[in-house]
């Protein structure tokens, strides 16, 4: 039996369900998934800790067991997301915010960092700009898998996939065209080009500093994209161009990206992507964290 089918071929059926049914099914999914899944509870954990190390051990607990119910809620939401209507899709995911900043043909960079809900802001762009969009990934293992969230991702508007693979070239092309860059820069991607810089309270944080190197070879501007679920569906806050970004220093400029990612993170802190090894690269002579 193939279980990529089966599982996709749930998914048609999942995006029948009213949404706060669909949200029950997701956090009592988490819930099951907090216990059994033993080694991603304990990376959340310890991210939580390393990131809070004043937090009471018991908040911190249960801000785990919330993140794992805002990752199960949002994987099923891809139900609708990606089979559902557009109208419905239009009716359940709003843009708002600086949505005058995709006016125009100006380069424009999203830094859209591993909110659970990325793939809705995915989403929220197209259905609001007739710009070109485009984002980077990597290929999953499992090619049903890699079909459906290739084809989910491209179901509206004029999106364009670029692999990893393909390097920076095509990247700078469609940024010096006028397009838009939906990237998300904020993993830890191993020591290959990154530089150390703080986040929250670990000083020596691994961290890729593409947002500041493409902004400046495509001459474009960067926005935050900051996307958040919410009881009736999903919120894409996009925020005004920043200012006096890039610099020429990009570990400056990357320690910056850092910072703004923490402000967004303490509005919403149980939808951020605890679930990664996001401190596993660490300088020469450093044991790991985990």
């Amino acid at each position: 039996m193939n279980w990529s089918k089966l599982g996709v071929g749930m998914m048609h059926l999942l995006a029948k369900l009213p949404l706060p049914m669909l949200r029950g099914l997701g956090a009592f999914v988490g819930r099951v998934l907090f216990v059994l899944a033993g080694k991603r509870r304990k990376i959340a954990l310890r991210n939580l800790q390393l990131c809070f190390p004043d937090m009471p051990e018991a908040e911190r607990r249960a801000l785990a067991k919330k993140t794992f119910e805002a990752f199960c809620q949002t994987f099923l939401d891809r139900s609708w997301l990606w089979f559902g209507s557009e109208a419905l899709v239009r009716s359940r995911v709003k843009l708002e915010g600086a949505v005058h900043e995709l006016e125009g043909d100006t380069p424009t960079i999203v830094f859209a960092p591993h909110f659970y809900s990325m793939d809705a802001g995915g989403l929220a762009l197209p259905l609001n700009t007739t710009r070109e969009f485009t984002s980077i990934f990597a290929t999953n293992p499992d090619p049903v898998l890699d079909d459906w969230f290739m084809t989910g991702r491209q179901r509206f508007g004029h999106v364009r996939m670029l692999n990893r693979a393909d390097g920076v070239k095509p990247i700078i092309q469609c940024l010096r065209k006028g397009g838009l860059l939906y990237l998300l820069p904020d993993m830890d991607y191993g020591k290959n080009d990154s530089v150390f810089v703080p986040f929250f309270a670990v000083q020596n944080t691994a961290t890729i500093p593409s947002l500041s190197r493409f902004a400046r070879l495509g001459k474009a501007k960067v926005v935050a994209l900051y996307n958040e679920m919410t009881p009736t569906g999903y919120v894409a806050h996009l925020t005004p161009a920043w200012e006096h970004f890039p610099t020429d220093d990009h570990v400056a400029d990357t320690a910056r990206m850092n910072r703004e990612l923490e402000a967004a993170i303490m509005k919403m802190p149980s939808q951020y992507y605890w679930v990664h090894k996001r401190f596993k690269t660490r300088p020469a002579g450093e044991p790991s964290l985990y």
